[in-house]
């Protein structure tokens, strides 16, 4: 087997045994990169001389009989959207080329001290906004599947690298489904965690109240390893609570039988591809073969989670992306001598206008103007009250079972360039997804059949600080 297809404890122990180096490891996923990333186009910014040295001192250490960490020596690509020091990052817009933080984002600090090594920086849609890569400064992600098909977004560089055998795991975001549905189109595993359960110090803001750090990786088991590394409490973010972090892994293979698992109507609508709503219906039955009980449930004001959703993010986004004005980092265009500018306002008009593209556009557009005066109550306001509606649904639902089974895409990945001429029809991509997010409760996609060879995932959600549920169930499908 390639090195490159192995999973975190399979790769563990294989250095541990010292039936490989850690450079023949890391070397395994950079040779792929280099074979296959420039059809992809899954890193902007390859970190892969540095990985080797790194990966050298580990073999060292192995050599010298020292213990080494489960996740120490294991090749990771970082998303774009997150600080890592002395690397650039950009979030994939024009606006932060050249920036280069002096500091870690909380979540890779971990696992930089857990000794993995980072083989990048991987594409993102421009601050995550998007579906499928494609707002991205740095062109379009393919997928390793089909590459004429989009890899998903906006988190399609992380779930890309990761099915291509690039990297053994990423750390990306999920705001509204970008981790899940990129890690559906890509045929891996992705988790979406409860809203605070791993601190966001370090990642660049899409919508503040809404933004989720996870990771998408090779198995649910890898899932659970990465998230027992990443999750908990961090001063350096005040919405994560101190709630302790269990054992994800050891949880892992308990007996699922007895389980309840929700199965909500308002999920299984008109515009779900007949072979996704077939692999949802196999996996329930898998899942009762196991023991689990189904349970009809109804979740009433899902068909407002989208119009919520893109009330509420855009507005947090047009205050996000006022940090970006062209005078204290990232692009001005006061460095371009042929510029004319006459006072502050001009600077900030022709940077953001040169360096944001489209996508950021139109959302900072949205957001003002659901915030603006007069519209305010009629818009946002009224947002965030069905926004706690939806949340009560999740709430009471989860009086009854202990997790609720859906689709994760309404299809397969689908052509590049098919949906960017209708904003509209991309926004609908988040349709299963962006519920989850407004309820801040964590979900799980796992890759789960076919639709003409190309993969479709099955999603498991549940209650709050409650992964250990859904990766117990994932584990179960995956098996």
């Amino acid at each position: 087997m390639s090195l490159s297809k192995l999973k975190i404890l399979e790769a563990h122990k294989g250095l541990k045994n010292k039936d490989f180096s850690c450079k023949e490891l890391v070397g395994s996923h950079i040779k792929e990169a280099e074979d296959k990333d420039k059809d992809i186009n899954a890193y902007v910014l390859q970190n892969f001389e540095v990985a080797m040295d790194d990966a050298g001192k580990i073999d060292e250490k192995i050599k010298k009989g020292e213990d080494i960490k489960i996740l120490e020596g294991l090749p990771v690509s970082i998303k774009d959207c997150f600080c890592v020091k002395g690397m650039e990052s950009t979030a994939s817009s024009n606006i932060l080329k050249g920036y280069v933080p002096p500091y870690d984002a909380t979540a890779v600090k971990k696992v930089l001290e857990q000794g993995s090594i980072i083989l990048g920086k991987v594409n993102t849609d421009e601050f995550t906004m998007g579906a499928s890569t494609e707002t991205s400064a740095y062109g379009v992600t393919k997928n390793p599947y089909d590459l004429e098909r989009v890899a998903g977004g906006s988190s399609g560089g992380s779930a890309a690298s990761v099915a291509a055998g690039m990297a053994m795991y990423s750390l990306a975001t999920d705001t509204g489904g970008s981790i899940r549905q990129p890690a559906t189109f890509c045929g891996v595993p992705g988790l979406k965690v409860t809203y605070g359960r791993v601190s966001r110090y370090g990642a660049m803001s899409m919508a503040s109240s809404l933004d989720t750090i996870g990771p998408i990786a090779k198995s649910v088991e890898d899932l659970a390893i990465v998230l027992g590394a990443i999750a908990g409490h961090d001063k350096k973010d005040s919405t994560t609570p101190k709630v302790e972090v269990p054992d994800y892994v050891k949880e892992l293979d308990k007996d699922i039988k007895g389980l309840k698992i929700g199965v909500p109507k308002e999920y299984f609508i008109e515009g779900l591809s007949k072979d996704a709503q077939k692999s949802v219906e196999e996996a329930m039955q898998k899942l009762k073969d196991l023991g689990a009980e189904m349970v009809d449930i109804s979740l009433p004001h899902t068909e407002h989670a989208i119009a919520t959703y893109y009330i509420i993010a855009p507005s947090e986004i047009s205050s996000n992306m006022a940090r970006y004005d062209g005078v204290r980092y990232g692009f001005s265009v006061t460095r371009n001598k042929d510029e004319k500018v006459k006072n502050l306002m001009d600077i900030y008009k022709k940077s953001k206008s040169q360096g944001f593209g489209p996508e950021v556009k139109r959302r900072i557009m949205l957001g003002t103007y659901a915030l603006s005066t007069g519209y305010y109550d009629a818009y946002y306001k009224k947002a965030m009250k069905v926004r706690t509606l939806i949340k009560q649904d999740f709430d009471k639902a989860f009086l009854k079972v202990d997790a609720i089974i859906a689709p994760v895409t309404p299809g397969p990945a689908f052509k590049m360039g098919e949906n960017t001429d209708d904003p509209l029809r991309m926004y609908l991509e988040d349709i299963f997804t962006a519920p989850v997010n407004l309820a801040g409760v964590p979900s799980l996609s796992v890759p789960f059949g076919k639709s003409k060879n190309l993969p479709l995932g099955v999603q498991i959600i549940g209650r709050h600080f409650n992964e250990k549920t859904i990766l117990q169930i994932g584990n179960k499908l995956e098996n």
